[in-house]
């Protein structure tokens, strides 16, 4: 018998210490009948957090409660049950939990959870869920209240791939097994959404170009649908699975759209193309379009908008107000009264591209419940102190509408390394609140946005997105729920999360912490003190070439990237021309960026060093982090270095002095080591860089035909590019005689083309020679080399109202010269910019040609662009604005760009061919 007594007693002495329960002890969780779906799905997720915890836990709507056993009510404040077991406790406190905030109280054996809203309630249950799980016990007592700062905090699915789909061109994705397995996949659509609401996330948003025409069929159109009746049938189950799924867990599911995109068997069946971004609003795509959206409310009800009206159409302007008021808004009235309802749903109008201020006066006394949105850092993540014209559009828009959405936007400086830096992330946040006035958070991937659901990182079998990056959806979600919790707090959660996750104790997870914080200042430094555009057209992580450094204007530079987007501060050129001047420097300067991404770099990876030896659970990914750290480390270097070469090159523009490029090339020479150090640490980890794999990226080099996506591959053009610095310092300093004119450029050889459309006459490359009919602006200088070429007339006035058409017809290649005034101003069509628009690069014309290449009385400088076009008959329309038609010449004659330098008072010397 005592042998039996003392096996007892071991077998007791055990389940202490190992926290076993030879016992279940009961626990009932208790919600009204009837109860809302959100409801049900938080008690079951409590009941199986309590299952985890050892307890014997159910749900039931009808409980006879028994003394000394232990309950849980989850309910609305109304509810009777709610009501009659909390009568006489204490104060839940503040009680204004808007509707998703909660209350859970405790007395005696019975914990209450309560909310406004069937959200509240079910994040109540999330929240002692999660207390369970942290501690494998129920609380014995509990009194905590809560409500998110950020209205709605969403993520996104790009429903869009790296390339283009036969016959198609950017955005047109049919909804269609081939092209998206992974949006039929019901499991992976089921561990996303519980990773949102684990995140307390209540939005999802569905990007796609024109989805209409893969859900919804119409009458009047019949042809437009993009798929067979097989997948159509899927798209709609998949579809209603989705969003019945998504509201179980609080989550409002909203598709986005462009404008003005049709499908491609209505563009064919009316003859035209799918999208045209001059084409002006005609009947039938207006119908068309009200139609599909009024089709997609009744169908789909539960389902948001969000609108993109630029970039596919002409942004700003008259035609984007018109088709949101006449065509967007009466589709949803359309559709609201097919199904008998009168509440307006919230659209959201995304200010992409678009006078969103305007369109918004326009637009609210036609429909009330609208929201807005507008990216926080461009397409980047530059800064958590924004500022300038950018801050100031977030802050009037959050005037205009009760939601105003923070977009964090593609991320094209982060792909593809792991971002978690709770430290920039928590101020960001802060940010979005205190200087945009914003009030919801809508969040993209952090890198390869356009290869959703799968990460960029080589491993077999193909890592996911949302587990990869579970940090970084963490973090934006943990701080739009509520920003202002203290940074010591915050450092001991997130090191003790990190430290679980790999096995380790908190002083390891710490070490780790402080890798991704060092580490998450680089990009972000990077791009907002070197780079060229905030947009997807630039790959930070694959580097820039010199002349991208030195002559930044010449590829486009995008100004809101240094005027928002980032403290005050100086750019390189800023910088160089400062110091020659011994000018005061202000503010951030390339010097200290220099700096200070080296020491990032270095703290990175002695950190993640240093918690190495501490992990003893998910090797095979710290691994992974650890080699991220080291690919930054890489790149600071190899940016610092370069950046440093190119002072000293921009020095030599003010010095004619040959020792300054003598003292780049060192810089210089690090830098493509550095870089090399950058492939080979990649090769076997990465895929790729950039997930947009298309004409469209251009920085630091054409990414065409899913080229030149590796550091592999953009290595030997570094490479290139020191041994021809090499080569012409060392012509610099052996010069040889040349013949006289040898430097000139050639004339360019004007093309035989016969011009279609109406013109106002033409003109000749010379001094005095009028250029628009309507005006006495007349050439005051030009580059030499376009003298041989004829310009095409236009009358200023009707290029402003109605913009411009050429029409024509050729037996050869050739390019059509556009040239646009290099100042935006009043009237004055803008150079095509892919930030906002999208086919900015169809006809080769995106990159500057010929930079300040003719001067005009009254008018900026012009720089020119050229169009490209095969034998044929063929119609280009520019925007409305006024803007230079100077002629056609001979394909593959402007091969190189250039600046003429036509710019009175600015110091010229031509650097570019330093590399070149």
């Amino acid at each position: 018998m005592s042998r039996f007594y003392n096996s007892l007693i071991v077998f007791f002495l055990y389940c202490l210490v190992s926290g076993f329960k030879p016992f279940p002890e009961r626990v009932t969780v208790v919600i009204p009948q009837q109860s809302h779906v959100r409801i049900r799905f938080g008690a079951e997720k409590l009941v199986a957090a309590l299952q985890k915890a050892g307890y014997q836990a159910e749900i039931t709507s009808s409980a006879a409660f028994k003394k000394g056993q232990r309950y849980i009510i989850a309910g609305l404040q109304g509810d009777n049950i709610l009501q009659k077991t909390t009568k006489g406790w204490p104060a839940a406190g503040d009680t204004a939990y808007g509707k998703e905030g909660f209350a859970i109280r405790s007395s005696g054996n019975t914990i209450a959870i309560s909310g406004s809203a069937a959200s509240g309630v079910l994040y109540g249950c999330m929240e002692l869920a999660d207390r369970i799980q942290a501690v494998g016990v129920l609380p014995a007592a509990i009194h905590v209240t809560d409500k998110p700062q950020m209205v709605l905090r969403g993520a996104c699915v790009g429903l869009q791939k790296p390339y283009y789909l036969p016959g198609r061109t950017v955005y047109e994705y049919p909804y269609t097994p081939e092209t998206f397995p992974w949006l039929y996949d019901k499991q992976l659509w089921i561990s996303y959404l519980d990773s949102m609401v684990a995140n307390r996330m209540n939005s999802l948003y569905l990007w796609n170009g024109h989805p209409f025409a893969s859900l919804v069929k119409l009458k009047d159109y019949p042809y437009a649908v993009e798929v067979d009746e097989a997948t159509f049938k899927k798209n709609e189950e998949i579809y209603r699975f989705l969003t019945t799924e998504a509201d179980k867990r609080g989550i409002w599911v909203i598709q986005m759209f462009y404008n003005i995109i049709v499908s491609k068997p209505f563009a064919e069946y009316h003859h035209m193309k799918t999208q045209d971004r001059e084409r002006p609003i005609i009947p039938v795509i207006a119908d068309y379009t009200r139609k599909s959206i009024a089709a997609f409310v009744e169908k789909y009800p539960n389902v948001g908008l969000m609108v993109a009206l630029g970039e596919a159409m002409e942004g700003v302007g008259n035609d984007d107000i018109e088709w949101f008021t006449k065509t967007i808004i009466p589709g949803v009235k359309d559709g609201l009264k097919l199904l008998g309802k009168t509440e307006e749903p919230p659209i959201v109008l995304r200010a992409h591209d678009t006078d969103a201020p305007e369109v918004m006066k326009a637009a609210t006394p036609l429909y009330k419940n609208l929201y807005t949105e507008a990216k926080y850092n461009g397409e980047a993540l530059t800064t958590y102190q924004p500022r300038g014209p950018w801050a100031e559009l977030h802050r009037t828009l959050s005037k205009a509408a009760p939601v105003q959405i923070e977009n964090v936007h593609i991320l094209a400086n982060l792909e593809p390394f792991r971002y978690g830096s709770a430290d920039f992330i928590q101020k960001s946040v802060q940010a979005m609140h205190s200087v945009h006035n914003g009030n919801a958070l809508h969040l993209y991937p952090e890198s390869s946005y356009w290869d959703w659901p799968y990460a960029a990182d080589s491993a077999t079998p193909r890592l996911l997105q949302i587990e990869r990056d579970w940090l970084w959806y963490k973090e934006w979600a943990r701080y739009a729920w509520n920003c202002n919790r203290s940074r010591e707090a915050e450092v001991a959660y997130w090191s003790g999360l990190l430290g679980g996750q790999f096995g380790a104790n908190a002083a390891a997870g710490k070490s780790i912490l402080t890798a991704y914080e060092e580490a998450g200042e680089i990009a972000p430094k990077l791009l907002r003190r070197f780079g060229i555009t905030d947009g997807n057209r630039q790959t930070l992580t694959l580097g820039m070439f010199m002349n991208q450094l030195i002559n930044p204007f010449r590829f486009g530079l995008f100004t809101l990237l240094y005027n928002s987007e980032g403290p005050e501060g100086e750019m390189l050129i800023e910088y160089a021309e400062k110091e020659w001047k011994q000018e005061k420097h202000m503010g951030e300067t390339p010097v200290d960026i220099i700096q200070q991404v080296i020491a990032h770099g270095e703290k990175a990876v002695q950190a993640i060093d240093a918690a190495a030896l501490a992990v003893s659970s998910n090797k095979a990914e710290f691994a992974r982090i650890k080699n991220d750290m080291y690919c930054y480390r890489a790149l600071a270097n190899c940016f610092a270095e370069k950046a440093q070469a190119a002072l000293w090159v921009l020095r030599y523009k003010y010095s004619k002095q040959l020792s300054d490029l003598d003292s780049a090339l060192p810089h210089l020479e690090k830098s493509v080591v550095y870089y090399s150090t950058l492939a080979d640490i990649t090769k076997g980890a990465y895929r790729y860089a950039n997930s947009m794999q298309t004409a469209q990226r251009k920085i630091p080099i054409g990414g065409d035909n899913g080229k030149n996506k590796t550091w592999v591959e953009l290595l030997p053009f570094y490479q290139k590019e020191l041994a021809v610095f090499k080569h012409n310092i060392d012509s610099l300093r052996h010069p040889v005689a040349v013949a006289a004119g040898a430097g000139k450029k050639p004339l360019l050889e004007a093309a035989n083309v016969t011009v279609l459309s109406k013109t106002e006459g033409t003109y000749a490359f010379a001094v005095g020679q009028q250029m628009f009919s309507d005006t006495m602006s007349v050439i005051k200088n030009y580059a030499p080399e376009l003298v041989s070429l004829t310009g095409l007339r236009f009358n200023k006035a009707q290029q402003m109202k109605e913009g411009t058409t050429i029409t024509f017809t050729t037996e050869q290649p050739v390019q059509l010269l556009v040239g646009f005034f290099n100042k935006k101003g009043p009237g004055m069509l803008g150079e095509p910019e892919l930030e906002t628009n999208a086919s900015a690069n169809d006809y080769g014309q995106a990159e500057t040609k010929i930079a300040n290449g003719i001067v005009i009385t009254g008018f900026p400088a012009v720089n020119v662009h050229s169009y490209s076009f095969k034998p044929g008959t063929h119609t280009l329309v520019l925007g409305k604005g006024a803007v230079m038609v100077l002629g056609f010449v001979k394909e593959g004659q402007l091969v190189k760009a250039y600046d003429a330098g036509l710019v009175p008072g600015v110091t010229k010397l031509e650097l570019d061919w330093l590399f070149e």
